[in-house]
């Protein structure tokens, strides 16, 4: 990489862990300039307005869940063991690493979900694909027979993705040493229910 390449990724980096703590809008290019000792008219040389940087964060984040956590739903398993890995490695990246804050997409949710813009354009189009590619396995369970063949694709999704929600609240809010136990006992119900004939 050239040496602005080199620098537009650290700005990314730096700019997605500060942002997985206080938020894309509280993204500030003071500080993040001041942290990667950088000069803020330096700093807005590779990204012309902070919406830029935003989506540039944003879709890093996106390419970090992708290969964190939906390559674990690409393997040839059969679609429960698939669903059980994928939901095993949400729960990981909702965690987040101990200097971060955990899940860009849960923070960025609350700050844009009636803003509109090409950020939460972005950002609902990233969730959409995930939803879609969840029920995709559902929906390929159900065709060869591991799933019961009325089950309700989305409806399995919005449960599923309803347990990580609450391990997200449950973990980082309320600090439950409980909180992983808990949802993999709401998967397991979920994913029992798929099964049951």
């Amino acid at each position: 990489m050239s040496k602005g390449e080199t620098t537009r990724a650290a700005i990314v980096d730096e700019g997605l862990r500060q942002a997985s703590r206080i938020g894309l809008e509280g993204l500030s290019l003071g500080p993040l300039a001041t942290k990667l000792e950088l000069t803020k008219s330096g700093l807005f040389a590779h990204f012309k307005s902070k919406e830029a940087l935003q989506l540039n964060i944003l879709e890093e984040a996106i390419r970090r869940f992708k290969r964190e956590v939906i390559a674990a739903g690409t393997r040839r398993e059969a679609p429960d063991r698939r669903l059980r890995s994928l939901f095993e490695r949400y729960l990981v990246w909702i965690r987040g690493e101990q200097d971060d804050g955990g899940c860009l997409f849960m923070t960025a949710a609350q700050e844009f979900d009636d803003r509109p813009g090409l950020v939460r354009d972005r950002l609902v189009a990233s969730q959409l694909d995930w939803r879609e590619f969840l029920g995709s396995i559902i929906s390929e369970g159900v065709a060869s027979g591991v799933f019961r063949d009325d089950v309700d694709p989305q409806q399995a999704v919005f449960e599923i993705l309803g347990a990580a929600l609450a391990y997200q609240h449950a973990t980082k809010l309320l600090g439950d040493p409980r909180a992983k136990a808990r949802a993999q006992a709401a998967f397991a119900r979920v994913l029992a229910d798929l099964k049951r004939g």
